[in-house]
């Protein structure tokens, strides 16, 4: 398995979103390795993971994964911070492993009442047949949060070219995002909500700009699971960890820096 470590400090695993794959939060691994020992790697199911991804088994096939990536670099336990889709894996493993997680972060996660619109749901059955309609989508979704966050259209350009790159790097997957979609919105994450004992941080954009993941839905999570604080990254929406890494950084680290304060 491809496991990526970068920085020193603190170890903080990053768990991707849908798409699976680490590439996408590039900006913000860069960012969080000037501070803290950064581990993430590929989804289970993707190619570079090495790792098959078996449905029976659920979100569970990434708590296996992680405890892993764990095992492979000699640590004992780690602060959880899942991006989107990947904040439903952090959630589980936390709920699992709660003596493995030292801290737990979700960043723009579907809360668990979240359900897939109908045309996605038809999307997700036949991913290669509907792909192009769902990737369609995406710059009308994400247009208004770039807008706000790179006024200047040079930049806007700049951060889409380097998505369209990353995008050649490290193609998606519709099929493996398809399966993915399947495990969103499962009740039983209302109990993993329950059994988490980690320090949490719940992180979203603003309510109007994300379009992708309901910010409000997203910020339920400071409801569900005892003790967890609430934090907002401003003139963002879903993409904020990657459009403003420097502020998304600053976030992490004050939590880190202080994960067992009372939550605000």
């Amino acid at each position: 398995m491809q496991i990526i470590d970068r920085g020193c400090g603190e170890p903080l695993v990053m768990i991707p979103g849908i798409q699976g794959r680490w590439e996408y939060m590039s900006p913000a691994l860069d960012t969080l390795a000037r501070s803290f020992r950064v581990i993430t790697f590929a989804l289970a199911g993707e190619r570079t993971s090495r790792r098959t991804f078996d449905p029976d088994k659920g979100l569970d096939n990434f708590v296996e994964q992680i405890d892993a990536v764990l095992d492979d670099r000699g640590l004992v336990g780690a602060a959880m911070c899942g991006i989107s889709f990947g904040g439903l894996i952090a959630l589980r493993y936390a709920a699992r492993r709660p003596e493995r997680t030292a801290a737990l972060l979700l960043v723009s996660t579907p809360s668990p009442a979240f359900r897939l619109k109908r045309r996605h749901r038809v999307y997700a059955r036949a991913p290669w047949l509907f792909g192009p309609a769902f990737l369609a989508e995406i710059p009308r979704r994400v247009g208004p949060e770039l807008e706000r966050t790179f006024p200047a259209g040079r930049d806007r350009r700049r951060f889409s070219w380097g998505q369209i790159r990353t995008f050649l790097r490290a193609p998606w997957s519709l099929s493996r995002m398809a399966e993915r979609s399947a495990l969103v919105g499962r009740p039983d994450s209302l109990d993993d909500c329950r059994l988490v004992s980690a320090p949490t941080l719940v992180v979203a954009g603003d309510p109007v700009l994300d379009r992708l993941v309901p910010a409000d839905g997203t910020s339920d999570y400071v409801r569900l699971i005892a003790g967890a604080r609430g934090a907002r990254i401003d003139n963002s929406g879903h993409l904020g960890y990657i459009t403003r890494p420097e502020v998304f950084a600053g976030i992490v680290r004050e939590f880190l820096d202080r994960p067992n304060d009372a939550a605000a």
